[in-house]
């Protein structure tokens, strides 16, 4: 599957405090999704701003994404505090979540569901792996499910 084949861009929003995973994450995404729009930010709370439109992000006219890639361990603000404050929230809970950390401990795990992620998935280890994963989790988030229409 390519972008071309769907019907409009898709709006992603990696947050992620590491420089490098958030460079492969884009590029991984870019080559098999070209025309992804994909917004980054590096802790929980510019997360925040981004979505609440608060903050260095008062001003702007971005869409809401259609889609979070949410690391738990980030500084601040955290991935499991994020996720809570953005499943509480009837402005923003629509939007999917995938945690997407290095954790693999069961609690995080079990937590992650608990407070509403739609997927939890542990980094993968090399850059052909994480191709693999972003081509799986475009088509399923992009072509297989039904997404919301609120943005």
């Amino acid at each position: 599957m390519t972008m071309q084949q769907l019907t409009k861009p898709v709006h992603i929003l990696l947050a992620d405090d590491d420089e490098d995973d958030r460079f492969l994450t884009r590029e991984a995404f870019r080559q098999h999704f070209p025309v992804t729009e994909m917004n980054v930010v590096e802790d929980g709370e510019e997360l925040m701003e981004f979505l609440r439109r608060t903050g260095r992000y008062a001003s702007s006219t971005h869409s809401l994404p259609e889609l979070i890639l949410l690391d738990l361990n980030m500084p601040r603000k955290d991935g499991r505090e994020a996720l809570q404050e953005i499943k509480a929230d009837r402005d923003l809970r629509h939007i999917p979540v995938v945690i997407l950390t290095t954790s693999d401990a069961t609690i995080d795990i079990d937590n992650s569901y608990l407070w509403g992620a739609n997927s939890f998935i542990t980094k993968p280890a090399s850059f052909k792996k994480l191709m693999d994963f972003t081509q799986t989790i475009g088509e399923y988030w992009f072509k297989v499910v039904k997404m919301s229409g609120r943005n």
